[in-house]
């Protein structure tokens, strides 16, 4: 398929993709699915192998949040039934995480709800960062914690902490929809704050929320031009209680779709499944470690994942191999680049903390995505009771 070989090409050679031909991905038939799968896993093998690097997630603080973002469970008025608690402390956050990195993860996210952290939040995140590098030597942390405001991701840097994620989720033009409580702006304000301060930035992209494949092209480009070190797709879950409870317009076909386009456009990044996985690739989450070179590990913010023990055993079942700790994520010259820029004693800084036919077939209209969409699974749906917050074991 001409398509296909182009988009391979350029790929090695980390060149752009058009947007005809990014949206000609997402516009391939099911039959074409397997090509689609292939092509891309040659880039994603290029610059990355085998290696799948595992994060794991601890949620410092849950619910409450005075932001509207539709799709979040924790947001304001969500009448989702998840776990609501305040902050955690360092020494509890650090036995979180330790459960992580004994399951294999390479890299820790500290994530906490909210619109950004105050000053005495970054000095009690830092502890946090301080007693997790002391106990576990040679993990990365990320954090997320919101916008930031001036020299906190200065101050989070000098705590020990490797990387910032803070997502677009969506397209500029579309973001007006999700959220009103703030800005697309202020979020590509907060990635470019986090880099400025040498932390590597992490920052992705959420699908599923009715967008179209315009909408999405869009949120990928503006990825690519941010250039952060991690992309993370997350595919939506559609909680009963928060607005787009009804939004389940994606398929396992879909799915893997659109993380072959992110990995076209995005081809030396390291691209993550993100929240959803379990939700929408469901029996086809191993085809898609040929797309992402990186997933989170057991459960995530307010939803259960699946269990640890078996995301190792799908790893190795399809060939791959979990990255380990004194492996360098990125491919060299990205890698180069950071230590160039100054953070390379932070890490490696590698990484962050969520659908081929010719070049001349025409992109899929927007009404498209609805031909697709599945049934709704709210079985698959578990709010998580394990973990962080709770008195049980973690999921690692």
């Amino acid at each position: 398929m001409d398509l296909l070989n182009t988009l391979v090409d350029k790929g090695l050679r980390r060149e752009l993709p058009t947007r005809d031909e990014a949206l000609a991905v997402l516009a391939t038939s099911d039959d074409e699915l397997l090509d689609v799968v292939s092509a891309a896993g040659k880039v994603r093998r290029q610059w990355f192998g085998r290696r799948v690097k595992l994060n794991y997630l601890v949620n410092l603080k849950s619910g409450l949040c005075p932001e509207d973002c539709s799709y979040c469970s924790q947001r304001l008025g969500s009448t989702a039934g998840i776990l609501k608690y305040t902050w955690l402390k360092p020494d509890e956050a650090s036995q979180a995480a330790a459960a992580g990195v004994a399951g294999g993860a390479k890299r820790v996210c500290l994530v906490a709800s909210g619109r950004g952290p105050t000053d005495r939040d970054v000095d009690r995140v830092s502890q946090t960062i301080e007693a997790i590098k002391e106990q576990n030597g040679g993990v990365e942390v990320c954090a997320c914690l919101g916008l930031l405001s001036a020299g906190q991701a200065d101050r989070l840097r000098t705590a020990g902490a490797d990387a910032y994620n803070h997502n677009l989720n969506t397209s500029e033009g579309t973001y007006g929809e999700i959220t009103t409580t703030h800005t697309y702006a202020d979020r590509v304000d907060t990635v470019r704050q986090a880099q400025a301060a040498g932390l590597s930035a992490c920052s992705g992209l959420i699908a599923g929320m009715g967008e179209t494949d315009e909408d999405l092209v869009d949120v990928v480009y503006a990825l690519r031009d941010l250039d952060p070190d991690s992309v993370p797709v997350n595919f939506l879950i559609p909680f009963e209680g928060t607005p787009l409870a009804k939004e389940w317009n994606l398929t396992p076909q879909r799915c893997l779709r659109i993380l072959a386009m992110v990995r076209f456009v995005c081809p030396d990044v390291e691209v993550r499944i993100a929240g959803g996985r379990e939700v929408h690739l469901r029996s086809m989450q191993p085809l898609a470690l040929h797309l992402a070179n990186s997933i989170f590990l057991g459960d995530y913010l307010t939803s259960e994942g699946q269990a640890g023990k078996t995301d190792l055993e799908m790893i190795a079942d399809a060939g791959f191999e979990v990255e380990g700790t004194d492996t360098v994520t990125l491919p060299e010259h990205r890698a180069d680049a950071i230590a160039a820029a100054g953070c390379g004693s932070h890490g490696e800084s590698g990484g962050g903390c969520g659908p081929c036919g010719s070049s001349e077939r025409e992109p899929a209209p927007a009404e498209a995505a609805s031909d697709e969409t599945s049934e709704a699974r709210t079985d698959l749906v578990a709010v998580r009771r394990r973990g962080a917050g709770t008195d049980l074991a973690p999921n690692a």
